[in-house]
């Protein structure tokens, strides 16, 4: 089956990866910049991005790179930072017109690919250094970012979890920082960071859209001169069993506590077992007639949510549900025996054969946005893979009940985490 037509080469220290489909009249672009996640760096590059996209050495204000956009027939631009593993991820996107579609033949994708190396390796500068004022813009809102988990408290829990799974563990922060260190940040050490970044950072460039591989390679070659040039891998480390599960239990003002639970899988993306594992997530909590929502929401009325996902780059598994403050006990009762039911293999032929059509066509509906496509890909390439999207069908399609089984032995309980109400909130 062929998904897409997907080739890709190094070019002056970039892996360029290349997407030609017709799908789209659309060009996409990403830069993806990878560096070790570190807590003495996460809140710099927690806010890089933001700072880069703020001017260039052509274009100072952001609101000079937002007319430029304009004049590209409204082509937008976005960053995000994320954490994929132990890998810091900061994200540089533009999305264009394809120009094949244009009276005047405009040469788009040129120039976006010239505006999002110049954002990335000609910013706006003041005395050497980033504009403080632009920096002081980007840290308020950095802050608003990382203090606006507190209002959310599905997001809240996971965090929590994630910090009690990770203690003393740099994947137990933010992707966007820490408040008090992004305080402190000033123009000269940010800058000093980001020509550490220049230097080592792992860099992909995806695109997707209507061109060639060859014409692709020779913009790269073009804008891209003086990129990484000492850049340094490295390797996601598993996360750890303990001997003794852990139960943590705080209390917030909220209608609706949430039970977080998580487990180790020492399943990675790099694994064979990769595929078994998100086929046992399906039947587990994955989708609507996974054993964790008929029989702790449907069944049992003690959950307004429950559903299971699993971080494949740092091989946990999360349980996530929303129940009253009375259920507490039950709910972690029955999600500890459908976990004993998949040990058991007490699932049918029929429910493997439900769970893989479902994974299918979530896979299928990912292809469908170019964006989609760019995030499935770089999470297979940040793994340490070069998977082919054609093999993953198949791959699921072998996963035999005897494979899920062997997976669902080897999940081990880390730590329950339990966001109560308080009494009479």
């Amino acid at each position: 089956m062929n998904l897409l037509q997907y080739r890709n080469s190094e070019i002056n220290g970039i892996k360029l990866h290349v997407i030609t489909t017709e799908k789209f009249k659309t060009n996409s672009i990403t830069l993806k910049v990878r560096g070790k996640l570190e807590e003495d760096t996460i809140s710099y590059r927690g806010i890089l991005p933001y700072v880069l996209q703020s001017g260039t050495q052509d274009f100072p204000t952001n609101g000079e790179i937002r007319r430029k956009l304009e004049e590209l027939y409204g082509a937008t631009f976005f960053v995000d930072v994320s954490k994929k593993g132990d890998s810091h991820v900061m994200s540089f996107s533009i999305d264009i017109a394809n120009e094949k579609y244009l009276s005047n033949q405009s040469a788009l994708l040129n120039e976006a690919i010239a505006l999002i190396s110049s954002i990335w390796q000609n910013p706006y500068l003041e005395n050497g250094s980033f504009s403080s004022k632009h920096l002081e813009t980007q840290k308020r809102s950095q802050i608003q970012r990382i203090q606006s988990i507190n209002d959310d408290k599905l997001k809240y829990a996971n965090q929590r979890l994630v910090e009690e799974m990770f203690k003393n563990d740099p994947y137990a922060l933010l992707a966007n920082g820490k408040t008090e260190a992004v305080k402190s940040i000033t123009a000269e050490g940010l800058y000093q960071y980001y020509q550490t970044s220049l230097q080592q950072d792992l860099i992909d460039l995806y695109i997707v859209g209507d061109v060639s591989f060859e014409q692709c390679q020779a913009l790269v070659e073009e804008n891209f001169k003086n990129t990484s040039v000492e850049q340094k891998g490295f390797d996601t480390v598993k996360a750890s069993s303990i001997e003794s599960p852990q139960e943590v239990i705080e209390e917030q003002k909220l209608n609706q506590a949430k039970l977080h639970i998580g487990y180790t899988t020492d399943v990675s993306i790099q694994d064979p077992e990769y595929f078994a594992l998100q086929v046992f997530n399906g039947l587990f909590g994955g989708y609507s007639h996974s054993k964790l929502f008929i029989n702790v929401r449907e069944k049992n009325s003690l959950a307004y949510y429950a559903a299971s996902r699993f971080e494949s780059h740092k091989s946990i598994l999360m349980v996530m549900s929303g129940i009253a403050n009375e259920n507490y006990e039950k709910a972690t009762t029955i999600i500890a025996e459908q976990l004993e039911e998949m040990r058991k293999g007490n699932f049918t032929e029929e429910e493997i054969a439900q769970t893989k059509l479902v994974i299918k066509n979530s896979l299928l509906e990912g292809m469908d946005t170019a964006y989609g496509i760019i995030e499935t890909l770089f999470n297979d390439h940040a793994g340490g893979n070069e998977r082919a999207i054609e093999e993953w069908i198949p791959a699921i399609e072998k996963v035999t009940k005897e494979e899920i089984i062997q997976v669902a032995n080897k999940i081990k309980l880390h730590t329950t985490y339990f966001l109560k109400g308080q009494e009479g909130a």
